[in-house]
């Protein structure tokens, strides 16, 4: 059952995204399920300032699912750039594959058909079906977890992993008809990431200060605080396999294997690192002419 107060929670927090929301691309009416789908993909681990520009390129490159379908892997990882976690972008090509292969380039609203494609989980067939469809579907992602942590739990912030209650809590507070479901959605995860955020949460600023079961606690401290992973990014073989990348995409054509071995010092790291890009089909090895010549290295 939805909290006592989740009527006027719902009504301030969507009264608030109707004066604050930001004025995204992909939230244009004219925005085509595609271009959704595109931005989630993109979203994922990713802030907003550095996915909108990459955002509106692709999509002038590729506005159907048929033209990122028909491209080749080398531009759609340059295209990618630095967005980051570049298996993301041929998880979003193959998926382009999929909606030729299975809808006829259109992306389908089901529930069901969206799960099936290549790198759609179930966040991102929820966020589809609201954000394109307006249909009503459990959008739950870090920033809605956090306000309704906060907001109806009183905790500083979800668990590490999500849980059935919150998913519970989640369908719970979802509006019963489409439209404003999918506004809420929206709406809340717009307060979580302008407002409630997990750093420095602007309370005096929240819509639904006066209703926050954790601001009446007393803003208790996290109690899951020693089981959050930080992501470290200096050293790591993220980093290293960013420089690989970025040397790769860089390159006018095949970059000789003593250019890949500069990248980075520690040639055992740089060893597993491009192993890893290779297995994950992010480049390709092409061996010397002859025994005596070292290989060269490409995008896929």
């Amino acid at each position: 059952m939805p909290a006592p107060d989740a009527e006027p929670l719902r009504a301030a927090v969507l009264d608030w995204f109707g004066r604050h929301a930001r004025d995204l691309p992909w939230r244009s009416a004219d925005c085509s399920a595609w271009g959704v789908l595109v931005s989630e993909v993109m979203l994922q681990q990713t802030p907003v300032v550095r996915v909108e520009p990459a955002w509106r390129a692709w999509m002038a490159r590729w506005p159907e699912p048929a033209d990122l379908a028909a491209a080749s892997p080398a531009d759609v990882l340059r295209a990618w750039d630095r967005l980051g976690y570049p298996r993301r972008a041929l998880r979003l090509q193959e998926c382009a594959r999929a909606v030729v292969e299975r809808h006829g380039g259109v992306v389908p609203a089901g529930a069901a058909e969206l799960l099936a494609l290549p790198g759609v989980g179930p966040y991102t067939a929820a966020a589809v079906q609201a954000f394109a469809f307006g249909r009503r579907s459990v959008v739950l992602d870090t920033n809605v977890r956090r306000v309704l942590a906060r907001a109806v739990q009183g905790a500083a912030l979800p668990a590490p992993s999500q849980t059935a209650a919150e998913v519970r809590l989640a369908e719970a507070l979802v509006p019963a008809d489409d439209a404003t479901a999918a506004r809420w959605s929206a709406a809340s995860m717009e307060l979580g990431a302008l407002v409630c955020t997990a750093r420095s949460p602007r309370c005096e600023e929240c819509p639904i200060a006066g209703m926050c079961a954790w601001r009446a606690a007393g803003r208790p401290v996290d109690e899951h605080a020693g089981r959050r992973r930080t992501q470290a990014w200096a050293g790591t073989d993220r980093q290293v396999r960013g420089k690989v990348m970025a040397l790769l995409r860089e390159a006018l054509g095949p970059v000789p294997a003593e250019a890949v071995e500069a990248v980075w010092p520690e040639r055992a790291q740089l060893e597993r690192c491009v192993e890893s890009l290779l297995v994950d089909g992010l480049m390709v090895r092409v061996p010397g002419a002859d025994d005596d010549q070292p290989p060269v290295y490409r995008l896929p």
